[in-house]
């Protein structure tokens, strides 16, 4: 088996056993996602759902964000990382979707990295969770830790790893690949005590041959 065809068995192997998989960042609309994916830089999905309840009853549009009192922001994500960076990117970012993008967010990539605090990884998760748009491959620790494991890029830049992937795995396959790979890492092929023994994808996995020890990455 090659490369392209390990790869294409393993998009669909998990494309089986994660069908429809989804973020865990909690959201009502396109304003949430997004913000929520911004504050998730570096952050746990959980940690940035602990502060978004506050954030959106506080600022619940684009509108009232643009015009928020940047101390305010900051008090009320302070638990994230890199708080005071992020509350000063919501602000200008909300500035620029109304300014520049009429209050909705544009739906391709090209566009949404114009939005401060958005990079192509946000914005590869905002077009695939709102639209099922995919341009490209969510590229995070958890995609990048797996795809290193399975032998599919040997990359740990973000930017070279999609690159790789999109070489190796069917665009039709973009969308969940993605998704399912996040939450295979966050649950499964975990960084320091990865569950080889529950993994499905253990006959088609280097690493699982080999055997990882509790500390590899």
């Amino acid at each position: 088996m090659n490369l392209d065809e390990r790869a294409l068995e393993i998009a669909k192997i998990l494309k089986k056993e994660y069908p429809d998989p989804k973020t865990e960042l909690v959201h009502k609309n396109e304003y949430e996602l997004a913000v929520a994916v911004m504050l998730s830089a570096q952050t746990t999905d959980k940690k940035v759902n602990q502060v978004t309840t506050a954030l959106f009853k506080k600022y619940p549009s684009w509108e009232e964000l643009s015009s928020a009192d940047i101390s305010e922001v900051q008090s009320l994500i302070r638990e994230v990382n890199f708080h005071k960076g992020k509350a000063d990117r919501l602000i200008k970012a909300a500035r620029i979707v109304l300014e520049e993008f009429g209050g909705e967010l544009p739906r391709d990539i090209e566009n949404l990295i114009k939005i401060p605090g958005v990079a192509r990884k946000s914005a590869n998760v905002i077009t695939q969770e709102l639209w099922e748009i995919a341009e490209g491959i969510v590229v995070d620790t958890h995609v990048t830790r797996v795809s290193n494991r399975l032998g599919l890029t040997k990359e740990k830049d973000a930017k070279k790893i999609e690159k790789d992937l999109m070489k190796i795995i069917p665009k039709s396959f973009w969308r969940n690949f993605s998704g399912s790979t996040v939450l295979h890492g966050r649950y499964i092929c975990t960084a320091r005590k990865p569950k080889c023994g529950e993994c499905v994808l253990n006959e088609v996995c280097p690493s699982a041959e080999l055997g990882l020890s509790p500390v590899q990455g």
